[in-house]
């Protein structure tokens, strides 16, 4: 033992807590080198999902295109009458001549049987359908639509998603269980009775589609609710009786930090468990705000963690009474905004870019020693402090910068520096 009653460090493991890991069946969706595989060991795919009318190509042509550059490895879209249906092939054909081969994803509620019936080849352009067992029919209907469905997507060689969901719920089987609980000699509260609806819901329903000949490696699940205790239980409770790809996300997270903020609790908690294979995080935007911000969030959150790398990540304090000015504030603004710009093109020419690290610091207190620990790092004064900004690379001071152009001045630094060591004889040459 130490003076202090620790043991040694030498006596002592110390690793991060790794991700839990829960099997799950791999789902490939979309075909060719565009396809993107779903659980079964892959990395954690993130998705998002239009808000435009289908029908409108132009509009829902931009915004997939603009979802798929932020990062959306899957777009889900709308398919509610016969003038989406019959748009989708026209969606693909357009995004296909412009170079973006995103798998789609047809979102369907009470006619996705007779739409993809009536319209083959939105059937076959769309790389997986997502179907909502509370609404995919009544009585009767039931299952002979859901059927209708299944039998459609096993034609076309096609993945399904079975979405249930708090808000549309089978009202049959839920009925069913209150009335079970209400007989039991230990009731418990509705909430638990819906939350077991839930996943009965989706579990029934893909037992189901396997009856019907749909394989395992086809099918994806999720049981969506609105809050975050709920989601947590009912995705636990979902990963315990199967081994089905599963598709998280917290539905109706709601707008800004409230949205951000719930959705990372959620997920952060089930991720770390090992629970979900691709996760969308439904951020409602603000009027004619960008759709891209799920994605963005979707990406933090995955990277935050440590279970993928997307885009660089910047350090930056969040000042305080030593900070003079917005200088560092701006600096980082705009160091992340430069990455941010400049990642789908140094993602082609700096393999590995995705894991830089960049520091912008607003004082001496912690500037000097984050910056070190950065790749990159930049230290500007602080109130009282010498009007110089000392830049670290790779653990080392390298130079100060002065005057009024430092940010423009770190920003060309922080361009060399990508070209120069992920770029290989090539990229030190054009740094120079």
């Amino acid at each position: 033992m130490t003076e202090l009653g620790f043991p040694p460090l030498c006596d002592t493991e110390i690793v991060a807590a790794p991700r839990l890991k829960r099997e799950s069946v791999g789902v490939r969706v979309g075909e060719g080198f565009a396809a993107v595989t779903v659980g079964g060991g892959a990395p954690v795919v993130v998705q998002s999902m239009t808000n435009t009318d289908t029908a409108d190509i132009e509009s829902t042509v931009a915004q997939v295109a603009a979802l798929a550059q932020a990062g959306s490895e899957l777009v889900r879209i709308t398919v509610d009458r016969d003038e989406a249906a019959a748009a989708v092939p026209k969606i693909r054909e357009k995004l296909d001549e412009q170079g973006v081969f995103t798998p789609l994803v047809g979102d369907f509620h009470y006619i996705g049987h007779k739409l993809l019936a009536d319209h083959p080849a939105c059937a076959k352009a769309l790389a997986k359908y997502r179907i909502n067992p509370g609404n995919v029919g009544f009585k009767d209907k039931k299952d002979r639509q859901f059927s209708a469905i299944v039998e459609l997507a096993i034609e076309h060689d096609k993945a399904v998603r079975i979405g249930a969901n708090w808000g549309s719920l089978d009202q049959e089987l839920l009925t069913v269980l209150m009335d079970e609980n209400a007989r039991s000699a230990r009731p418990v509260d509705a909430r638990a009775v819906t939350r077991e609806a839930l996943v009965r819901s989706a579990l029934l329903s893909a037992a189901r589609a396997e009856e019907i000949g749909l394989r395992r490696d086809r099918i994806i699940l999720s049981a969506k609710v609105s809050g975050v205790q709920d989601l947590i239980s009912v995705y636990r409770m979902v990963a315990q009786r199967s081994d089905y790809a599963l598709h998280l996300g917290l539905t109706e997270a709601g707008m800004g930090s409230k949205g951000i903020v719930a959705s990372s609790a959620a997920l952060g908690i089930l991720l770390q468990e090992g629970i979900g294979d691709t996760i969308r995080v439904s951020l409602t935007p603000e009027p004619n705000g960008d759709r891209t911000l799920e994605v963005q969030v979707a990406q933090e959150i995955l990277q935050t963690m440590g279970f993928r790398t997307f885009v660089p990540l910047v350090a930056a304090c969040p000042g305080c009474g030593r900070t003079t000015s917005t200088t560092f504030q701006e600096l980082a603004r705009d160091i992340q905004g430069l990455i941010r710009t400049k990642m789908p093109e140094w993602k082609k020419l700096y393999p590995g870019v995705e894991t830089l690290n960049v520091a912008v610091m607003g004082c001496i207190v912690n500037g000097p020693g984050e910056s070190k620990h950065a790749d990159i790092g930049i230290s500007l004064p602080g109130t009282g402090e010498t009007p110089a900004a000392p830049v670290f690379i790779d653990g080392k001071k390298a130079m100060t910068l002065r005057g009024e152009g430092i940010a423009q001045d770190f920003e060309k630094i922080v361009e060399n520096y990508v070209a120069r060591r992920f770029g290989g004889e090539a990229g030190a040459s054009a740094a120079e």
